[in-house]
């Protein structure tokens, strides 16, 4: 923990112990409470994406769901696969500077892209766009949703951030994402429509045909927390 804690540039200021039955708990749970400060003039809300914005995520999607998934099951994806599991904080100090063209950030944790983008869309009343072409999706984990019957997009990430940006800052913004380690392979996948069903989200197939992307429905599998 402290290791984690100061690579992350995060201190650790109290901490307790609790007893509890033999037998009661698997190795160590460990519970946290994080209390932070909200950079420069962001002000960033999942009400706020507008008609034009640029969707930008910061990297891969799907590597911690599949991690998780294939080590609970012992399915042996393992070797191919690591979870993204990595804090975000540096990430977004590097958008403070762009202040009010940043609308929107979210991390698209359970139920993975699809139910970030469409809680976004139906918050601000938008449509979404996104395009199949331009999603980092890693072939081991294109594989592992195949071989599974799962869809990449409703699947559990740990490491990366969506924003919401302003088409004239789109450019500065994925810049300053790709300045750092952790999205040096930050990619535009969409846009936020200037027409459209209000709230909803589709797809730019790779054959140019549009699909429909739902908010997942029913129990997230795996359950991460």
């Amino acid at each position: 923990m402290g290791k984690a804690a100061r690579a992350a540039e995060v201190p650790v200021i109290t901490g307790d112990t609790k007893g509890v039955g033999r037998g009661a708990v698997d190795k160590v749970f460990v519970n946290t409470t994080g209390i932070g400060q909200r950079p420069g003039a962001l002000r960033p809300s999942a009400a706020l994406a507008r008609p034009g914005d640029a969707v930008l995520l910061s990297g891969p999607i799907g590597l911690h769901g599949t991690t998780v998934l294939s080590t609970r099951e012992g399915l042996g994806f393992e070797s191919d696969i690591a979870s993204d599991s990595q804090p975000l904080h540096r990430l977004v100090r590097a958008l403070a500077p762009l202040g009010e063209h940043v609308h929107t950030l979210r991390d698209p944790t359970r139920g993975g892209l699809a139910a970030a983008l469409n809680e976004i869309g139906r918050d601000s009343s938008v449509a979404v766009e996104i395009d199949e072409s331009a999603l980092p999706i890693p072939q081991p984990v294109a594989s592992a949703c195949d071989l599974l019957g799962l869809d990449p997009l409703i699947v559990a990430n740990e490491g990366c951030l969506v924003a919401f940006v302003a088409p004239t800052a789109a450019d500065r913004a994925l810049a300053a994402m790709r300045s750092l380690p952790e999205s040096r392979d930050a990619v535009r996948i969409g846009d936020v429509l200037a027409d459209g069903p209000s709230g909803r989200v589709t797809l730019r197939t790779l054959v140019g045909a549009r699909r429909v992307v739902d908010m997942p429905l029913g129990e997230q599998f795996p359950r991460i927390c």
